[in-house]
């Protein structure tokens, strides 16, 4: 058996066609499914029963696509090595960012990493916290940046940075004379969220500890822009919470209606993730580094309360 084949049964096995699997692999469906025929072969087993569609995985084919990720990363690991000890820095690298965080912390550490590493590719992708947990394990992403602790036993977790939150309290709120906010002062029912799916929204509905519905009873709306959820405030249909490098982004007349936290202020923890089988390690410290670097500079707070970022419901 060779590495190869065993590529392409993992291939299969993630995208259950055949076609697709050999097109993402940039070779003919003729020769993945002869060198995945092979293979088979010469276990004496049915990896894959083609009768169904989508192609479904055996029993016995289960275990070894387990087994093949393992030395599939293991040969991978090989190269790595290599690389470490020659240290190398540079190669392909893709990076996870979860959407609240990349618009905000990309530029400020983009340009100075890819000028201080020209080697590395360095190919970024904004996902949602799980689908960024599902790549990192299934080795589609070398690294992440997202809000933790996750506890995930498979990942490994480096905070870079702790970001509170903030209040945005239009002039017009029942909040609005207070210099100062506490958690005690939040109504679930009264705060516009980020749509299902953005770890910042089950932050936000862990730190009010409520059990209600956050819906509005006479709207609900469904966005990823913070943006929005500020203009939205700005109309008097409630207040909303930011981290805090958003509202480094607002003008002059919004900033007036910005509202901290009394200390210890709640707050996100951003850490770096990846696998524990640190693969392109030197890649990532490199990563870390350099925006640790640059963020500490913009955002230093340490007197925080980080607030989990799992959906509890």
């Amino acid at each position: 058996m060779t590495i190869t084949q065993l590529q392409y049964v993992l291939a299969v096995a993630e995208y259950q066609n055949f076609t697709l699997a050999a097109e993402k692999s940039f070779v003919t469906q003729p020769t993945l499914s002869m060198q995945v025929q092979k293979l088979e072969d010469e276990l004496d087993i049915l990896i894959f029963d083609r009768s169904k569609k989508p192609i479904a995985i055996t029993e016995i084919g289960k275990k070894i696509v387990a087994q093949a990720k393992n030395i599939v990363a293991e040969a991978e690991r090989m190269k790595d090595v290599v690389d470490q000890d020659k240290g190398f820095v540079g190669g392909d690298f893709t990076l996870g960012i979860i959407p609240t965080v990349m618009p905000t912390l990309l530029p400020m550490f983009l340009s100075t990493f890819i000028k201080k590493f020209p080697k590395v590719n360095l190919i970024i992708k904004e996902q949602a916290t799980n689908t960024l947990i599902r790549n990192l394990e299934d080795n589609h992403l070398d690294a992440a940046i997202a809000a933790t602790p996750l506890g995930m036993d498979f990942l490994i977790e480096r905070p870079l940075y702790y970001e509170p939150f903030v209040g945005y309290v239009p002039h017009t709120h029942r909040l609005a004379k207070l210099k100062e906010i506490s958690t005690s002062d939040l109504d679930i029912s009264d705060i516009l969220l980020l749509q299902d799916g953005h770890c910042f929204r089950d932050g936000v509905i862990n730190l009010c500890g409520s059990s209600k519905s956050p819906h509005n009873e006479h709207f609900q709306i469904q966005s990823g822009s913070f943006e929005t959820l500020v203009n939205l405030s700005n109309e008097g249909l409630g207040m909303t919470l930011l981290p805090f490098l958003n509202t480094m982004e607002l003008d002059e007349k919004k900033s007036t209606n910005l509202k901290h936290f009394k200390k210890p202020s709640p707050a996100r923890e951003i850490s770096i993730i990846y696998h524990k089988s640190e693969l392109k390690l030197q890649i990532t410290e490199a990563l870390k580094d350099t925006i640790a670097g640059i963020v500490r500079g913009a955002i230093a707070f340490q007197d925080v309360e980080i607030i989990s970022p799992l959906n509890k419901n």
